[in-house]
C-alpha cells in the first residue's frame, strides 16, 4: 500500500458527502478519496462537479473490484451495512461503517463472523468516542471515583426533526426502509456512549410510540427502564418532537454523581461512603457532605474527521481505532431490545432473542406494506 489510504465511498448523501468533503480538505490525516459510488444518478452528477478526481460508480461490487481504492465508508441505508461490509472485506478492502452496525443484531454478528476471517482494519463511526467530555466521563466511571455503580440516566431530545425531514426520503421514517425511528437513526451514538460507560444492562422495559408526533411508521418517542446485574437501573429517554430539547446525561454511584449537560461537567462528590453513612447517622434528616466541583473537558473534538484519521493509523501504522467495528453490535443489541420490549408489551433480557427480534421486525413490515 502507498502511504496515503485511498477512500472509496458508498453512498453520498448527507453523511457521505460529508465524508468526502473532510478528505478533500485535508481534514484525513494520510487519506484520499479514490472513488464515490451511489445508485442515483443526481448524487453521481453532483460528483461530478464537487468531487474532481474521484472515481464515480453506480455499482458498489465494481468499484471494489477496480484497484482504486484500499478502504471503503459505508453511507447507505441501515440494512445494506452489513451485506456492503461483508462484500468490501471479501474484496481486501479494509471498511469504515455509518452508525448504526445494521438494524437488527443476527445481521451484525454475520459482518463481525466475516471481519474476524480477514486481516484489514474494521472501524465504526462512533465520532462521539472523540468528545473530551465522554471520554473524561467513561475515565472517571472505571476509575471507580463513583463508587458502586447505581444509576444512569440519559435523556436524549435535543434531535428535533420536522415532518419534512421524513419526507426528504422515501426510506426515512419506515420499517422496510430505515428498520426503526430515533432508536436506529438518531441514537445510536447516544446508546454506544451509554453502554461504552456503564456497560450492558440484564434487563430492559421500555415505551416507544410510533408515529406519536410525525406521519411515519416508527417510533419518534421513546422511554426505556434498564437494570444492571449488580441492581443498578438507568432510564433513556429520547423523542424527535421535543423543543427545545435537552441533553443530559447523569451516573451515580455510592461516592457521588456525574453530570453532563450544556457542555458543563460536575462532579457531585461525597466525602463519605453513602452506605456508610446511612449505618453511622445519627441525624433523621442529614446527607452526606458533600462537594461540588467542575470537571475540566475542554480540548480537540475531532468528531468524523478524527474517527477517520485514526482508521488511517491503523491502516498504515497499526494505531487504536477510535471504535472497533465489531463494538457496533453492542448498542443495536441495546437498541433491539428496547424495540423488542414495547412490541411484546413485556421486559426482554440481554442477549436478547435475535430471531425472535427478526420475526417481530418482519411483522411490523408486514403491517404496513400489506
Amino acid at each position: 500500500m502507498s502511504e496515503k489510504v485511498r477512500f472509496g465511498v458508498i453512498g453520498v448523501g448527507n453523511m457521505g458527502s460529508a465524508h468526502t468533503k473532510n478528505i478533500l480538505n485535508g481534514k484525513v490525516a494520510d487519506g484520499v478519496l479514490g472513488a464515490v459510488c451511489d445508485i442515483d444518478p443526481k448524487k453521481l452528477q453532483w460528483a461530478e462537479q464537487e468531487l474532481p478526481g474521484a472515481a464515480r460508480f453506480s455499482d458498489a461490487t465494481e468499484m471494489f473490484a477496480s484497484g482504486l481504492i484500499d478502504a471503503v465508508i459505508i453511507a447507505v441505508p441501515h440494512y445494506f451495512h452489513p451485506p456492503l461490509a461483508i462484500a468490501a472485506f471479501q474484496s481486501g478492502l479494509h471498511v469504515m461503517c455509518e452508525k448504526p452496525a445494521g438494524v437488527y443484531t443476527k445481521q451484525a454478528r454475520g459482518m463481525n463472523a466475516e471481519a474476524d476471517k480477514h486481516d484489514l482494519v474494521f472501524g465504526m463511526m462512533f465520532n462521539m468516542r472523540t468528545s473530551p467530555a465522554y471520554i473524561k466521563i467513561r475515565e472517571m466511571m472505571q476509575s471507580g471515583v463513583l463508587g458502586e455503580f447505581r444509576r444512569v440516566n440519559m435523556i436524549m431530545t435535543d434531535w428535533y426533526r420536522p415532518q419534512f425531514y421524513y419526507d426528504s426520503g422515501g426510506w426515512r421514517g419506515t420499517w422496510g426502509g430505515e428498520g426503526g425511528g430515533v432508536l436506529l437513526n438518531q441514537c445510536p451514538h447516544n446508546l454506544d456512549i451509554w453502554q461504552w460507560v456503564c456497560g450492558l444492562p440484564s434487563r430492559v422495559t421500555s415505551f416507544c410510540r410510533e408515529g406519536k408526533w410525525h406521519d411515519i411508521e416508527v417510533e419518534d418517542d421513546v422511554t426505556a427502564y434498564a437494570e444492571y446485574e449488580n441492581g443498578a437501573t438507568g432510564v433513556f429517554v429520547t423523542c424527535t418532537a421535543d423543543a427545545p430539547g435537552t441533553n443530559r446525561f447523569e451516573i451515580s454511584g455510592d461516592l457521588g454523581k456525574l453530570v453532563y449537560e450544556k457542555g458543563i461537567l460536575t462532579h457531585h462528590k461525597l466525602t463519605i461512603n453513602e452506605r456508610e453513612y446511612n449505618r453511622t447517622a445519627t441525624e433523621a434528616f442529614g446527607s452526606p457532605p458533600c462537594e461540588v466541583s467542575q470537571i475540566d473537558v475542554s480540548g480537540d473534538y475531532p468528531q468524523h474527521a478524527g474517527v477517520l484519521s485514526a482508521f488511517t493509523d491503523a491502516i498504515l501504522r497499526g494505531g487504536k481505532l477510535i471504535a472497533d467495528g465489531r463494538e457496533g453490535i453492542r448498542g443495536l443489541e441495546l437498541s433491539n431490545a428496547i424495540h423488542l420490549s414495547s412490541w411484546l408489551g413485556k421486559t426482554v433480557s440481554l442477549p436478547i432473542d435475535e430471531d425472535l427480534f427478526y420475526e417481530e421486525l418482519q411483522k411490523k413490515i408486514r403491517s404496513v406494506s400489506g
